[in-house]
């Protein structure tokens, strides 16, 4: 079973390896979104796969290091696309949340990516 918290970071970044004249190259802001997914056996007794406090706890701080920062400045986020964010909070959150499953961002309301940790076989998305 697979469980997930949303968590919310404002940031600002450009991407520096755009085309000149992109519009992503120059200095702008987004009102990121991220959930956090962890898989693992339902508990007989708790009846959860784990407490969502304890997702909080993991990663807050993490978000704390983005949320109001320039993220070009961040070690290993000097390109930071949604997908590079994404594989940077797995980075992060993995030694922390044994049980994490997936990584969800959201830059827009209609843009986004999902990272699930080592790259999967073609055909073989469960999402």
């Amino acid at each position: 079973m697979e469980i997930h918290k949303e968590f919310t970071f404002e940031a600002a970044h450009l991407l520096p390896n755009v085309p000149a004249g992109h519009k992503c190259g120059r200095l702008h802001g987004h009102s990121f979104r991220v959930e956090v997914h962890v898989e693992g056996p339902l508990d007989p007794l708790l009846g959860w796969v784990m407490d969502y406090a304890d997702i909080k706890t993991a990663v807050k701080p993490v978000i704390a290091r983005l949320d109001h920062y320039y993220l070009n400045d961040i070690p290993g986020l000097d390109n930071p696309t949604s997908e590079v964010i994404a594989q940077w909070l797995w980075n992060q959150l993995k030694p922390l949340l044994p049980a994490l499953s997936r990584i969800v961002i959201r830059e827009t309301c209609t843009s986004g990516c999902v990272y699930t940790g080592a790259a999967r076989p073609p055909g073989n998305q469960d999402y």
